[in-house]
């Protein structure tokens, strides 16, 4: 297994992604940066963390058989190989945000970017960005954020953390040919407020109220109104107000 290790960048998704079309990288090297100075996150949104303290990486998903499974088969891979790794480092209340923020105790401790490439074979590479909040403990101009050192107490290490989500998305990943039903239910029952009352914004600002219902296999949110009709959002179409 590769790791590469950087001091600063401005961002491991972009720069794991120009590295695997300028050589031959082993399946899910990961890319791994002390300092992200232009991180990604959903619709065009920034994730800044402090240096050093949490982690911020890449993994490579190369040569990915599409026919084989949806495509937001990965990203429902991705958010409980986090989960996993969380719960069994003593973080209770491990919730997933549709579509890939993670929650501990109401407050968003990871988020998950995932960039793919379609081939002409029909497969795909895609590279898997996860900032995930460790050991910084000052949230002050981010309180709806939290840590995992805040939430346990604990310090943690950012590479063995990096091994072990990697470990965890290939195992989840290797399920999904044959049981790709028993991620998905684990998926439904981790989704953070599931069947409660929520608040919701649209693309151009409107807020509404709803109640998620599920999320279906291409990866939409189906969502209760308040006229009890259900509407059918795609990724970003909508985002969960906390």
């Amino acid at each position: 297994m590769r790791i590469i290790k950087l001091d600063a960048i401005d961002s491991t998704n972009d720069y794991l992604k120009q590295l695997s079309k300028e050589s031959d990288l082993e399946n899910y090297t990961i890319v791994m940066a002390n300092q992200q100075t232009k991180g990604k996150g959903q619709m065009g949104a920034k994730w800044l963390s402090e240096i050093g303290k949490n982690l911020t990486m890449s993994i490579l998903v190369n040569q990915f058989p599409a026919s084989h499974t949806n495509i937001f088969d990965l990203n429902i891979a991705t958010a409980l190989a986090v989960t996993t790794v969380l719960k069994n480092s003593g973080v209770p209340n491990v919730f997933v945000k549709w579509p890939n923020d993670i929650m501990a105790d109401s407050k968003k401790v990871a988020g998950i970017l995932i960039e793919n490439s379609l081939k002409s074979d029909g497969s795909f590479t895609a590279v898997v960005g996860i900032g995930l909040n460790l050991n910084q403990v000052d949230f002050e101009f981010l309180p709806q954020a939290s840590s995992l050192q805040c939430i346990t107490g604990k310090t943690y290490d950012l590479e063995e953390i990096a091994v072990y989500l990697r470990n965890s998305l290939v195992e989840n990943l290797q399920m999904l040919d044959k049981k790709s039903d028993l991620l998905w239910e684990e998926y439904h029952n981790s989704i953070y407020k599931l069947k409660s009352p929520s608040a919701f914004e649209d693309k151009v600002g409107q807020r509404f109220m709803g109640i998620i219902q599920r999320v279906a296999r291409d990866g939409k949110l189906h969502v209760l109104l308040e006229d009890d009709s259900t509407a059918h959002y795609e990724v970003k179409e909508i985002k969960m107000l906390f």
